[in-house]
């Protein structure tokens, strides 16, 4: 018997159930009853326990927090949730890329770094990972490249050969692949792994004033990496381990912080930089547009119920407010559409009504109906209307995060500008930011990483394609894949 004060089990209609460990039947040894709605209400729910997991950044976890703007950057942008002194609740989802749902967290692969600002003006979402680029320039290729990191049809096998055919055959890689193969391709934990939003973003300020930008969330915790050998050893004994630190750190009260920092561009200055800004594999070095601190991003309580509000968080670039918009960045572009077309197929058509998606400002929409619809809809419900429903007002809410933008319709890379190389940043960043034990490691990585089943023609590629990134790095890696 279960004590007095003990909640009784009820069914998902709030029923008071006779028993947790029966099912009803034709007297102790005889058939179960098809009328027995409590134990049909469990199996049905165990089969549609599931929702498809997301195509890229399956695995993941995630925590709550607050954002708080410690400086004024008001002369930049009139987004309200970057106003000095404003505090916004925030929603983070750390991710790796290629991996399923059960996969290990310590394989060697970029992080997502997810955000939802819950702000006065709506939802503000930001879909970023833990390097300020990425793999490709252009979205024509993204599926293609997340199928290159998953899985073969014949094996159902991961395939080094395939990931580096599309890599070498994609030379705007070679600057994230040198990202991944150095140190940071394995971060010690969450918490010690910086933040970017690695597109370009718009700013537009109260007097219509704009402004290109780049979010780097610095590390409190500081940066910090797991070498490959400790990353395949947890990768057996704590697949979760990345999981694991998250939840148990803030369990403890030790709330892990970044420090949110921007890189501004003059609007104009986009024109005639010496590279194109808005290319997706590019960093802008930050002596010319240095870091200014704009505030604290906190966490401090971690999910009740990970399906609930995480594995259902729905994160989409295409959740702007007012005073951020979008640029000419074409991955950006593809994922306003992509992101919010993958929940729809995921969550359902209401997956906004989801708590953990729903806006904390009012909502004041014409949308309808549709499965999973649980926010009434009252009259009217088209517009233009004169029965008192809501009204667009472009005098409070102008349409001013735009750009200008003409020519012909082409399929075409960004023209290329000076500095416009796949190569160049890549070599910078071995030589000018690692030092000569990061190159050691990088080359390790690279190698192990080759040699566990590159085969020719693509072999021959990757010698050329490191050494056309430096050519010292090359030799080292192909002499130690060789055996020399």
């Amino acid at each position: 018997m279960a004590p007095k004060d003990t909640k009784p089990t009820t069914t998902d209609a709030g029923i008071p159930v006779a028993s947790d460990e029966h099912s009803l039947s034709v007297g102790p040894d005889g058939p179960l009853l098809l009328h027995d709605h409590y134990l049909i209400e469990q199996m049905a729910s165990f089969n549609r326990e599931r929702i498809p997991e997301r195509q890229p950044h399956a695995k993941g976890g995630g925590a709550f927090g607050h954002f708080e703007v410690t400086e004024d950057l008001s002369q930049y942008t009139k987004a309200a949730v970057f106003q000095p002194g404003t505090t916004t609740d925030v929603l983070i989802r750390f991710s790796t890329v290629a991996g399923e749902r059960g996969s290990p967290d310590t394989w060697r692969d970029p992080r997502g770094f997810a955000l939802k600002f819950y702000t006065s003006e709506g939802n503000y979402d930001m879909v970023g990972n833990n390097t300020p680029v990425f793999f490709l320039r252009d979205p024509m290729k993204f599926q293609h490249f997340i199928r290159s990191q998953k899985r073969r049809a014949d094996t159902n096998l991961r395939d080094h050969d395939m990931q580096w055919d599309f890599w070498t055959l994609s030379p705007e890689s070679a600057h994230q692949v040198t990202w991944l193969m150095g140190d940071r391709g394995i971060p010690k934990s969450w918490r010690h792994m910086n933040g970017y939003s690695s597109h370009t973003y718009l700013w537009v300020n109260a007097q219509g004033d704009k402004f290109w930008v780049k979010y780097h969330f610095k590390t409190d915790q500081g940066v910090d990496f797991l070498t490959q050998e400790d990353a395949d050893r947890l990768a057996g004994e704590d697949g979760d381990y990345h999981t694991r630190d998250l939840y148990d750190a803030i369990q403890r009260g030790d709330h892990p912080s970044w420090t949110l920092h921007m890189q501004i561009m003059p609007f104009k200055e986009a024109e005639t930089y010496r590279f194109n800004p808005f290319d997706l594999t590019k960093v802008w070095p930050h002596g010319d547009y240095p870091l200014i601190k704009l505030g604290t991003l906190t966490l401090n309580r971690n999910p009740t119920d990970y399906h609930t509000e995480i594995e259902q968080a729905a994160f989409e670039p295409n959740n702007l407010v007012p005073g951020i918009g979008i640029s000419p960045d074409k991955m950006l572009l593809g994922r306003v559409f992509a992101y919010a077309d993958a929940h729809r197929h995921r969550l359902g058509a209401n997956y906004k009504q989801i708590p953990v998606n729903r806006p904390q400002s009012p909502v004041h929409s014409y949308s309808k109906d549709g499965a999973m619809r649980i926010d009434n809809v009252t009259d009217p419900v088209y517009a233009p209307n004169s029965k008192g429903g809501p009204s667009a007002d472009g005098g409070r809410f102008p349409t001013d995060s735009t750009w200008q933008t003409s020519g012909d319709m082409v399929r075409a890379a960004y023209t290329l500008r000076k500095d416009d190389d796949d190569f160049g940043q890549a070599n910078t960043l071995i030589n000018n930011v690692m030092d000569e034990a990061a190159r050691d490691r990088l080359v390790a990585n690279a190698v192990g990483h080759i040699k566990a089943g590159v085969a020719e023609p693509v072999l021959s590629r990757v010698f050329e394609y490191w050494k056309n990134i430096d050519q010292s790095i090359g030799e080292r890696i192909e002499k130690g894949v060789k055996g020399d």
